[in-house]
């Protein structure tokens, strides 16, 4: 799981990892202290990491799983102030929970955008009338075939994640967002959506 500074709760970086047995938790451990062997001088025994997580980042952790709930909660909460903001836009789309079994922490608030019923506003437009206001927001993840890096290798893909990056937007959604944020971000969507 990681803690990045972006995701619901945070040590600054690093994240914790969930294993099933002993012997899977003494692996972890070897290969996150650089697969050092004990004996008195460095000698590592396969390639390893250095990823074990600092004290003072651990400690922020421990703080940090206190308001785990308050901020899931916090989450959830902008995800139903963006279902009722696009509510009734057309072809606006909040990813909803498919049923009851699934039950989101809602880390991101992103929309879809179908420019053939938004009368030809692009993700690219909220974003910039969302910028204009100070209110950060951006494309979802582009794919890593598409990544100057990987131009070269071969992608075996039936398009999804390209329409994902081309028709998706992360909207603001941190546990720290306030009701003047909110006011802002409406004001800002309702002037592009009112032209």
């Amino acid at each position: 799981m990681s803690f990045n500074l972006n995701k619901i709760i945070t040590t600054a970086g690093g994240g914790i990892l969930v294993v099933n047995s002993i012997e899977e938790k003494q692996k972890a451990l070897h290969l996150a202290t650089q697969a050092k062997t004990n004996l008195p001088y460095y000698h590592h025994d396969t390639l390893g990491y250095n990823y074990r997580l600092g004290h003072i980042n651990a400690a922020l952790g421990v703080i940090q799983f206190k308001e785990l709930e308050n901020n899931l909660q916090k989450r959830k909460a902008n995800h139903n102030f963006y279902e009722e903001l696009f509510k009734h836009m057309s072809g606006i789309y909040v990813h909803k929970e498919p049923d009851s079994h699934f039950i989101s922490n809602h880390w991101l608030s992103a929309i879809l955008v179908d420019t053939s019923k938004t009368g030809g506003i692009t993700p690219e437009d909220i974003r910039l009338s969302l910028e204009k206001d100070n209110i950060e927001s951006r494309p979802l993840w582009k794919p890593m075939h598409m990544q100057p890096l990987y131009k070269d290798y071969p992608y075996y893909g039936n398009k999804v994640c390209e329409t994902l990056f081309e028709n998706g937007l992360c909207l603001p959604s941190g546990s720290n967002l306030t009701d003047e944020d909110r006011q802002r971000i409406t004001s800002s969507i309702h002037t592009i959506f009112n032209k």
